[in-house]
């Protein structure tokens, strides 16, 4: 959970226009939008995937 406010706020930040700056003679570059946004579906997954218990479902047959 951490790790994905950590992503959501690199997007906020890149979206607000903090995406790259220049000090003196020194450019800054961030991390690509589009890569952010993939590690944040990849993280939402992860999540809804433990919530779910793994996506394991278990069925029992009774024989009659």
């Amino acid at each position: 959970m951490d790790r994905l406010n950590q992503i959501n706020m690199a997007i906020s930040a890149i979206e607000q226009g903090a995406q790259e700056y220049q000090i003196g003679t020194r450019r800054i570059k961030k991390a690509d939008l589009s890569v952010l946004y993939q590690e944040r579906r990849r993280l939402e997954q992860e999540l809804r995937e433990q919530e779910n218990y793994g996506g394991v479902t278990v069925a029992c047959f009774d024989r009659r």
